[in-house]
């Protein structure tokens, strides 16, 4: 069993002793000290935290522990049930809530569930903030209410209806353009909520034919939900024979979007942020954000516009932080993650959806015809497993001092950039394992350059 602390939250493995994984003993402790940070810190009165899921299979009895626990510190609770991350991220925004906790261990499997833990305005807890939580947890430094002061539960199940109006209203997204198209859409929502959530955003953005893979939210995933392409074979056969013109992947909470081309191949999870952020670009110029191991086709897109990137550190609370710093008007992760700060400082996929489609529409073109308008980068992601004797600190030292003559940044891992391709290793914050991102102009040269990387690792764990 597993128990993942980290920027990203609080992601185990369900069952076990009660040392390990994400036990409802360690629910309540960490949902305890999050209550105790919040009841401390917030600068809102209405006493209101929000509650939303996924829909694992383990979502509702770690729902109904987190419900509890909430109403036994004193909070009220507005439970919106099966919502995706940023819905849940919204509706703490629009209910003038103190927080809120979002029950998804995101592309896990589903041996998986987390709490990822949300301030006042809808964002994630920065690293002070989580290491304040883990601390007020690990001392138990919790005090709960007494009978007179529990809070109370109430149901809220409109907020997915909000979001999609919300996104339907954005200035970018043109619903009469998307109309007009006439698009056949594929859809694959891994057996999750964005199977409730995402048809209802294409019909209300007026896509008539849509094509659905895997949209019964269940939570028994029909495949590995991590939407990478050796995952999504079955919508990229699905293209071909619905001569679909564009295929949406989501992953469980519906925070990352993955596009498959017309001829069923992958317009390339990293480019998903080169393509939205070119439409937004064109029509409202500014700066644009992406972490240390996301694709240098975002920089050279900001650029061709005449606009300024930047990098941060894997994660999105430090990619919203470095946004803030930055001004910049669009941002987001290579893995598919979208932030656009006119509709809320958080990756969403629909809001991603709903700017690409409106791009396709006004291009005029094909998916694929798109996809080959950007920079060409192929980028490879691999991993090592780790061991408790791994010292992942002193490998990365190693590797920074063998790499020495090149463009070192170590703010997240080490991030080694060579003049015609890079290559990242860091620690996970949500697997035990160490990622290897690399890039290049041709496939062959990422792949080389990742694999030159994890025999190095290998060498000096010997």
């Amino acid at each position: 069993m597993t128990l993942i602390k980290s920027i990203s939250g609080i992601r185990g493995t369900i069952g076990g002793n009660p040392e390990d994984g994400l036990n409802p003993l360690a629910i309540v402790k960490f949902v305890a000290a999050y209550a105790t940070f919040i009841k401390k810190n917030t600068k809102v009165t209405t006493n209101k935290i929000v509650v939303g899921r996924d829909a694992r299979i383990s979502g509702p009895m770690v729902k109904q522990v987190v419900l509890g626990t909430l109403t036994g510190m004193g909070f009220d609770v507005v439970d919106i049930d099966l919502a995706t991350t940023p819905t849940t991220e919204l509706a703490v925004a629009w209910e003038e809530a103190c927080g809120g906790i979002i029950l998804t261990a995101s592309h896990n499997p589903k041996q998986w569930n987390a709490l990822k833990l949300l301030n006042e305005r809808g964002e994630f807890l920065n690293a002070a903030e989580g290491a304040e939580v883990l601390k007020i947890a690990s001392e138990e430094s919790f005090v709960f209410a007494d009978v007179d002061n529990l809070g109370n539960v109430y149901v809220n199940n409109t907020y997915n209806q909000k979001h999609i109006e919300s996104v339907l209203k954005l200035d970018l997204v043109d619903v009469e353009a998307i109309k007009a198209a006439n698009f056949r859409v594929a859809v694959d929502c891994v057996n999750s909520v964005g199977g409730v959530v995402i048809p209802e955003l294409l019909s209300a953005l007026g896509v008539k034919e849509i094509f659905k893979l895997h949209c019964a939210p269940h939570g028994n995933f029909a495949h590995n939900p991590e939407p990478i392409p050796e995952n999504l074979t079955e919508i990229s056969d699905l293209m071909k024979h619905a001569k679909a013109d564009v295929g949406f992947v989501v992953d469980p909470d519906v925070d990352r979007l993955a596009i498959i081309c017309e001829d069923g191949e992958m317009f390339g999870e990293e480019y998903t942020l080169v393509a939205v952020s070119d439409y937004v670009l064109s029509h409202t110029p500014g700066n644009t954000v992406s972490n240390l191991s996301s694709s240098r086709a975002l920089r050279d897109v900001t650029r061709t516009h005449g606009c300024e990137y930047n990098a941060a550190a894997v994660g999105e609370v430090n990619v919203v932080t470095k946004m803030k710093a930055t001004n910049a008007i669009i941002g987001g992760e290579g893995n598919g993650g979208v932030i656009y700060p006119a509709s809320h400082y958080g990756r969403d996929a629909l809001v991603g959806i709903a700017l690409f489609l409106t791009h396709l529409a006004k291009k005029q073109m094909k998916t694929s015809e798109l996809r080959a308008s950007y920079p060409p980068y192929f980028i490879s992601k691999k991993k090592v497993e780790l061991t408790a004797d791994i010292d992942v600190d002193a490998i990365l030292a190693k590797v920074k001092e063998k790499f020495a003559q090149y463009d070192i940044t170590d703010i997240d891992g080490v991030k080694i950039d060579f003049p015609e391709k890079w290559v990242h290793l860091r620690k996970s914050n949500t697997e035990p394992i160490i990622r290897i991102y690399s890039e290049a102009h041709t496939m062959q040269e990422a792949e080389e350059i990742g694999d030159e990387l994890i025999q190095i690792i290998r060498d000096m764990c010997k």
